[in-house]
């Protein structure tokens, strides 16, 4: 007997289904949200009304490109957190609603573990166990895998996320929202050690990138008393010693985390797993210390249904449901 999983994500601010059979995904339809540009920032309220309009078109389009009836699906999968409220009760709510309308079962789905078990939708796989350096615009952690269902955060963040960071240094120089990508982009034209920026020495395996956010703003603040055009003039030099300083960061607590487990099998996930700068990194350690590295596809990067998919894949292996009184968790733990 077939297993067909419908997957539903609608954590912040993307709006996507997939259709996942057997442990193969079929799919994944994803509706992206612009209203947010004009504000600089994704605004809750906004999100979850455009959820509202998408979801049921979003799913329709995951059911009929499948060629699998609905009627032929044997549970529902939802991200159940972390995310913001709004946004998740409208899938919550849509998951628990079809599930219930079609007797099937209901698989709830962490969904920063969804971002590391997207390694396992094309080849290459990682071999457990391995560090996952999980990096998005919410969160900044490190996870020892030691299987598809068994992890450990063993470092995080105590501030801002790496991804937040990226995004407001951004718009400091007055680059459109979101930052990250923009800023990835003047980097490739730029010095990296044009200009220094402090790189934050917290403790063990914890980050910290409120510091350099400081940094950059006292920084800009100064120099565009001397020049007005001064980010105009060294646009393409400042972002990449941002750039440069927020993955060293990275990096200094990575290989940390992967000499003290004795782990070479090396991933990265999440949206800032596709900064250019960050992979050609990932590359060059990749050589220098024998890694094995992987990395996913750049459509499992960003927020997508077919990772949500793929973890419900293997939590309907065994068995793990949950109840139609589920709620979301605006907050929610590995």
């Amino acid at each position: 007997m077939n297993v067909n999983i419908l997957a539903i994500e609608s954590s912040c601010d993307e709006t996507s289904a997939s259709i996942i059979s057997n442990g193969k995904i079929l799919n994944n339809i994803v509706a992206t949200q612009s209203v947010h540009e004009k504000y600089g920032g994704v605004v809750p309220e906004l999100a979850s009304r455009a959820h509202q309009q998408h979801l049921i078109p979003v799913v329709n389009e995951a059911i009929s490109s499948s060629g699998i009836n609905k009627n032929e699906l044997s549970a529902i999968a939802f991200t159940k957190g972390p995310g913001l409220m709004g946004s998740l009760m409208v899938g919550v709510s849509f998951a628990k609603s079809f599930a219930y309308a079609l007797g099937i079962p209901l698989i709830a789905i962490n969904h920063m573990e969804a971002h590391i078990l997207a390694h396992f939708i094309d080849e290459p796989k990682p071999n457990f166990p391995f560090i996952c350096l999980t990096v998005s615009g919410g969160h900044t952690q490190l996870v020892l895998v030691r299987d598809h269902l068994d992890m450990e955060v063993v470092g995080e963040t105590m501030d801002d996320a790496v991804g937040e960071a990226f995004d407001k240094t951004a718009k400091l120089m007055g680059l459109p929202y979101p930052g990250g990508p923009i800023l990835d982009k003047y980097a490739k034209e730029g010095n990296p050690t044009a200009f220094q920026f402090p790189i934050s020495d917290m403790p063990g395996l914890t980050f910290s990138f409120s510091g350099i956010k400081t940094a950059v703003l006292y920084f800009l603040r100064d120099n565009l008393k001397e020049n007005p055009k001064f980010v105009e003039e060294n646009l393409a030099d400042i972002c990449a010693s941002i750039q440069h300083t927020l993955i060293k960061t990275l990096m200094q607590k990575l290989k940390k985390a992967a000499k003290q487990y004795k782990i070479k099998e090396i991933a990265i996930a999440g949206g800032v797993s596709a900064n250019s700068g960050l992979r050609k990194e990932l590359e060059n350690l990749s050589n220098q210390y024998g890694w094995q590295v992987y990395i996913p596809k750049f459509e499992y990067c960003t927020d997508n249904a077919a990772m949500i998919a793929m973890a419900a894949h293997y939590k309907y292996q065994k068995s793990e449901f949950c109840g139609f009184d589920v709620s979301p968790e605006a907050r929610m733990k590995i």
